[in-house]
């Protein structure tokens, strides 16, 4: 029988979507399902990016050129002069999402067996990502204790090697909601100047900062304009996910031309995601009011619930719409596991994605989860109303000392 490759062997589950299966199942018994676990917003996409794909009038649906059509690139490089970031055309490949835009970072700046330093926990898919391309990572814990906050420079620099080519941060980021400040990232540009490092910045979720912070862009570092290598999508900016539209963007010109060659390599983006984010940058400011405002109210209502059950803590996010929180639960993968299919409430019931994935070492995640307020308030009352049910009675709950009469239970094996 034919083998598999290490590669293969290697590529870990998705922490978002292994326990979809488990969900599924549940759907079929008639349980209703609040899914938490992913970042899919059920807030509208954009009328003028729906209106644009359904007036195309294209006869041919044509190859579009490898870095992405001229006239998106011009305007969406007017969209980031208009947040403050100084680009233009040429220094910008689209991709096929933001996922597309990392593999092509990581494959034009990284060989095989050299090392990216990521703060953990981070975004899970970026373990597939250096798998594929043969990238070390390298984690750098930051704790739940002081809210995620950026771990101290000293502690990057401890474990830098001759074989370390970057360093990668997600702002605001991706589980843990945290936003890195300008002072942090400038201490970090410290670090990258004087290894000579790239400064890998994800900043997919720009748009959402809350609480009057604001969001401070990696490409703006003063004497890094070598060094940034931005990644971006549209899929959370404008809550079209399935458009798959990304971009890579750098003031070096190497990359920039090294990205065009894997670009050529797999031909192009995809011609509709392209008409429709095109047109998506006309979106209103009305727009996104409303949709801050409602980011808002669903994290204030979520976060705060949660801190109200017993022996949860959940920090308030500054950014993006995930939380992490840890649970008196003796482990979390078998908590989201149980809740899918031996827990309801009501018929009703809930899936988070374990904290777990999202750490280079499981046993750092093992009572925390991520939560992704993506739901409506009603959804998001009955899903909390579940979960703190569903903690009276796990059978795995970590019992507090101070608490009379109770005995600590393990959890059956799921």
């Amino acid at each position: 029988m034919p083998f598999i490759s290490e590669r293969g062997k290697k590529i870990p589950a998705s922490p978002i979507r292994k326990l979809v299966p488990f969900a599924d199942a549940a759907k079929k018994r008639g349980v209703k399902v609040y899914h938490l676990n992913i970042g899919q917003p059920d807030i509208k996409t954009p009328e003028i990016a729906i209106e644009a794909i359904q007036n195309t009038k294209l006869k041919v649906i044509e190859y579009s050129p490898s870095n992405g059509f001229l006239s998106y690139r011009q305007k969406l490089a007017s969209y980031y002069k208009s947040v403050g970031i100084e680009v233009n055309e040429n220094e910008m490949i689209i991709t096929t999402g933001g996922s597309e835009a990392v593999l092509f970072a990581f494959l034009s700046c990284i060989n095989p067996g050299e090392e990216v330093i990521i703060p953990e926990p981070y975004y899970a898919n970026y373990n597939g990502f250096a798998i594929q391309t043969g990238v070390v990572v390298k984690p750098i814990v930051s704790s739940i204790k002081n809210d995620f906050a950026l771990p101290a420079i000293e502690e990057f620099e401890k474990i830098i090697t001759p074989k370390t080519r970057g360093i990668m941060i997600c702002n605001p980021n991706n589980p843990t909601g945290y936003l890195y400040s300008k002072e942090e990232l400038e201490k970090l540009a410290i670090l990258i100047k004087k290894y000579d490092l790239y400064l890998f910045a994800d900043e997919v979720y720009r748009e959402f900062c809350y609480d009057g912070e604001k969001h401070f862009s990696a490409m703006n570092l003063k004497g890094l304009e070598q060094n940034v290598i931005l990644l971006d999508s549209v899929s959370k900016r404008y809550s079209m996910c399935g458009v798959r539209i990304g971009v890579v963007i750098s003031h070096n010109c190497d990359v920039i031309n090294t990205a065009m060659r894997f670009a050529q390599a797999r031909l192009c983006p995809p011609t509709f995601g392209q008409i429709a984010s095109e047109a998506a940058i006309d979106t209103s400011k009305e727009y996104f009011t409303e949709v801050y405002n409602e980011y808002i109210e669903r994290r204030n209502f979520m976060v705060n619930e949660l801190n109200k059950m017993h022996g949860v803590y959940c920090p308030m996010p500054k950014g993006a719409f995930y939380a992490v929180a840890s649970f008196p639960v003796d482990n979390a993968d078998k908590f989201c596991e149980w809740l899918l299919t031996s827990f309801n409430y009501n018929n009703q019931t809930l899936m988070m994605a374990p904290a777990s994935g999202f750490y280079s070492n499981p046993l750092l995640g093992a009572n925390e989860c991520r939560l992704a307020y993506v739901l409506k308030i009603d959804d998001l009352r009955n899903a909390m109303q579940v979960l703190a049910e569903a903690l009276k009675v796990y059978p795995g709950k970590i019992i507090d000392k101070k608490e009379k009469n109770t005995e600590f239970k393990i959890a059956p094996k799921p």
